[in-house]
Formats: structure tokens, sequence, C-alpha cells
């Protein structure tokens, strides 16, 4: 069986961001990808998905992102970056290569694919991230609903919902950004548990990240400070202008679906062709199970990305591993780094 002294698990922002660190520590590590090319999740996000924060604030460590650094990039310009970001990196990088299981095996740990193949290495980072595992809330008769259910893992475009009525559940960037999107070509209510708290893109001139940046917020730890807040929605000004018109409109979250009728707050009751659920996602770490490494409801028990439960195994690109920016592009360098320096690969 082939050994490594590191192996990342995933060639998106996050692996690729660690295989970086590692090079920095002078490993070369083995990264193991599902897919048959580097960039994880990105290639399978919705066609028109822009970032909300630009490139100059958009790029990994030890390469920014090419052209203008003010403007937001595209889905397809990020996952081209990814790819040329792994194709610079000293790894063993191997795709298609699926984690089906992680185990510990004496001092490290014992990693088999789905086809049987494994690999021991000293040391692990699971950096898959969650897009494997969207998030579906408990809705009132969400499971019997008639209509279409779609999460936004599996949206791509607004031409298959022309001339329909959609609702689309949650009020963060992406379900604002689908919704205004879908009213071109549908009529649509976003639902929401609060009203969409909207941030100015550009304060004073200057992107609302760069505020992030001088201020230190977008590296403090405050996750129960930003998750008992409002969601912010970063906004230029065009998604505020759609939502006046009306199409799209916000709403409270209905209070019963029943068949393909959906009850709103106000007892107003409607017929619903689609829900497209922008719902967020949950780390998706199910091949950790056999170390112990996750609670009881699959949820890595760590520090900072370090595991409390497994020594030698970390984590990357987890939401608020170690602050608002951890599961960003700009954030997992800097997590990255942290992880390694404890798991402290190669010794």
């Amino acid at each position: 069986m082939e050994e490594s002294p590191l192996t990342i698990i995933g060639a998106g922002q996050a692996g690729l961001a660690t295989a970086w660190a590692a090079n920095r520590r002078g490993v070369r590590p083995l990264v193991l990808e599902t897919s048959d090319r580097p960039g994880g999740s990105w290639p399978h996000y919705y066609d028109s998905l822009a970032l909300f924060s630009p490139a100059r604030f958009s790029g990994l460590p030890g390469r920014a992102m090419p052209g203008d650094p003010e403007r937001y990039p595209l889905r397809d310009e990020v996952v081209a970056y990814l790819r040329d970001y792994a194709s610079r990196l000293d790894a063993d990088l191997r795709c298609g290569w699926p984690v089906e299981s992680v185990e510990r095996e004496g001092d490290g740990f014992v990693l088999t694919a789905a086809d049987g193949s494994r690999v021991r290495s000293s040391a692990v980072v699971a950096a898959t991230g969650g897009f494997t595992r969207p998030h579906r809330p408990a809705l009132p008769g969400l499971e019997d609903f008639t209509g279409t259910v779609l999460h936004t893992a599996h949206y791509r475009s607004p031409e298959p919902f022309a001339g329909q009525r959609v609702v689309v559940v949650g009020g963060g960037n992406s379900g604002v950004q689908m919704a205004a999107e879908l009213a071109g070509a549908a009529r649509v209510s976003l639902a929401s548990r609060t009203p969409v708290a909207w941030a100015n893109q550009r304060p004073l001139g200057r992107d609302i990240h760069w505020w992030f940046t001088r201020t230190g917020l977008d590296t403090a730890p405050l996750r129960r400070i930003w998750e008992k807040g409002p969601t912010l929605v970063n906004d230029d000004g065009r998604y505020r202008a759609a939502f006046a018109t009306g199409n799209p409109d916000r709403r409270e979250v209905f209070t019963r679906l029943d068949g393909d009728k959906v009850t709103w707050a106000d007892g107003t009751v409607e017929k619903v062709d689609s829900l497209i659920l922008a719902t967020g996602y949950r780390p998706a770490l199910d091949y950790l199970a056999p170390t112990g490494a996750l609670d009881a409801r699959g949820r890595p028990l760590h520090r900072g990305g370090i595991s409390t439960a497994v020594p030698g195994l970390g984590y990357v690109g987890l939401e608020f591993q170690r602050s608002f920016s951890s599961a960003t592009l700009r954030g997992v360098g800097r997590d990255a780094r942290h992880v390694l320096r404890r798991l402290r690969p190669g010794r």
C-alpha cells in the first residue's frame, strides 16, 4: 500500500489552498478529488453566478485572480482560475478518486476509494465542503408537495421555469440573486423568516470587503454575533430595484404546503408550480464516520479546524471554521496555514 505524509480530500478552493500551504512547508501532498477535474463544487453552481466579492479579494494564496481587480468574477472565471492554480502546485493530484471511508490505523489513517483502492497517510485534511449535502429544512407539508422542489445545488437557469409561479425559500445572497433572475421568466416570491437585510456593496466608494479587511471583521472570531444577526445581502442597488417592482416580492415563510397549494402567513392560499430551496449546505463528511471524528448529527468535532477527537486530522473550508470568511476564496488560505502549523505533516 502506498503512503503519503499528508492527504487532502477535495480539490476545490479549500483543498488547493491547503496543498499550497503544504508546499510552503516543504511537503508534497496527495490530493484526492471525486470529480474528473479540480475545481470542487464551482463547475456545478448555477450558470449566472457572480462572486459577491471583487477579484481583488477572491484569490487563493500565492496567485491573485487575473484581470481587473475591481470586477466581480463569474462562475466560469473562477473555475478556470482554480484549474490553473491546481496546475501550478507541487502535488500528487488524483481526480476520479472518491474517498469512501477513512479509518484510523496506528498513528495514521487508511483511505479507501469506491473501487477499493487504498492509501495510507500520516495526516489527513478534509476539504470537501458541503455541496453534496444540500440542506432541506423541515417545512410543513414539503414532503407531500406535488410541484417541483429543487435545491439551489441543482438550479442552473430560469428557462425551465418560464410562466410558472415560483417560490424561493431563503433570504441570503444566492436566494436573492436567483429570485431576481427568475423574475424575468416567472412570477416569483422570496420567502424568508426575516426581512432581507441589504448591505451597500460599495459604502463610501469602497467595496464592502475592503472595509471588512481594514477593520479586521473578516478574520474576527465572531461566529455567534454573525449567526444571531440578520443575513446581509450585498447589493449595488440592482436587487433592491428588482424587488421594488413587485416581481420578485418578499414574504414571510408560508405556514403550510398542501398538494400544490401554499398558505401564506396572512391566510392567503395560492397554487405554486415550483419551490427552490436556497437553504444552504451541511458538511459532507460521512467518509470520516469510522474514525469517530463526527458528532451524532454528522458535524465535525474540532477547534479552529483541528479535530478534537482524532489526532492528525484537520479541516479546511468549514463555515465559520475560524472566522466569517473561513469558507470563502479569500479566507481558506489563512485557515489552511493555521491547520498545517498544528498538524505538522511530514514530521
